[in-house]
């Protein structure tokens, strides 16, 4: 992708979320509108994003490519894991759990998918699909035990296989492997809701932006979590996918995936279990704003 296309597309999302976010500042969209958006893009349009991104014609690269990625993401979870035990212990207690589920729990199940789509097409968003499998199980298990007791395994399971972007990995991996074809009633808004996932994730994220005091965002712990998040994670993972020489498509979408901000949940759960939510806010929306820049780069690079 030339520099100017990358230009195009980030300006395009730009603009996308400033609309979001004027649109709520008018109150054209209330706090129930922006929590319905919200809900339309995860339990419908992206769902049907990732059911189409799997209508391909299978081969066995593809099936080893799965298998890569999957290993990939896993070793990300590992990683990312490790280093928030120990990247925060100087950090307050509330702020910690802050920090170390947003360093495991990115953004990218929902701005990774429209990014890898734009910046890798089709197959950049199959592979994002099989990439956000581990990250969706450790979100809900270890994810949610750095802010309370893990789950059990009967809740954990429930949670994690009736999440509509799993289903939709599983029911768009039967249509692959099954060679399904779907009649032109079915196809025809399959693949409309697909293409309205990108706008529609913009514009939550611009009412996400609306909602925020910018002049609090500021601190040189956000500072050091933003470029943990946006660039050393994803440089880590760059340097492992070179010295193994992985698959150039498989690299690239890993490597932009794990240079996601922080994910919008990071703020849900500092305030449902008593965590630093202000704080949470903070880091989402700084390492959101920061991505603006940093997504760019990091697609000129592995382009």
């Amino acid at each position: 992708m030339a520099i100017k296309e990358l230009i195009d597309l980030q300006l395009t999302m730009f603009l996308m979320v400033i609309t979001g976010l004027i649109l709520k500042k008018l109150n054209v969209i209330s706090q129930s509108g922006k929590e319905s958006l919200t809900n339309l893009v995860i339990y419908v349009l992206l769902p049907c994003n990732i059911i189409k991104s799997f209508m391909i014609t299978f081969d066995k690269n593809i099936l080893m490519n799965f298998g890569v990625m999957l290993v990939i993401s896993i070793f990300i979870q590992f990683m990312c894991s490790f280093l928030g035990k120990i990247l925060y212990v100087k950090c307050e207690p509330e702020q910690r759990k802050v920090l170390q589920y947003g360093t495991v729990c990115s953004n990218a199940g929902f701005l990774g998918n429209p990014i890898a789509e734009s910046v890798f097409g089709m197959m950049g968003l199959l592979y994002a699909s099989i990439f956000l499998i581990p990250q969706r199980i450790v979100m809900w298990s270890a994810g949610v035990a750095t802010f309370t007791e893990s789950p059990d395994s009967k809740t954990l399971i429930k949670r994690v296989l009736t999440h509509p972007c799993i289903v939709a990995v599983f029911i768009g991996l039967l249509f692959m492997f099954a060679k399904v074809h779907l009649p032109v009633f079915l196809d025809n808004p399959l693949k409309s809701f697909s293409t309205s996932s990108t706008a529609l994730s913009m514009v939550v994220i611009g009412t996400i932006l609306a909602d925020v005091d910018f002049k609090t965002l500021f601190n040189k712990t956000v500072l050091y979590y933003t470029v943990l998040r946006l660039f050393v994670l994803p440089l880590i993972v760059w340097i492992v996918c070179m010295i193994f020489k992985i698959n150039s498509l498989v690299t690239g979408v890993a490597v932009i995936l794990t240079a996601m901000p922080a994910g919008t949940t990071t703020g849900i759960l500092a305030a449902k279990y008593d965590g630093d939510y202000l704080f949470a806010s903070q880091c989402i929306i700084f390492s959101t704003l920061v991505s603006v820049v940093s997504i760019p780069i990091w697609s000129f690079l592995l382009k």
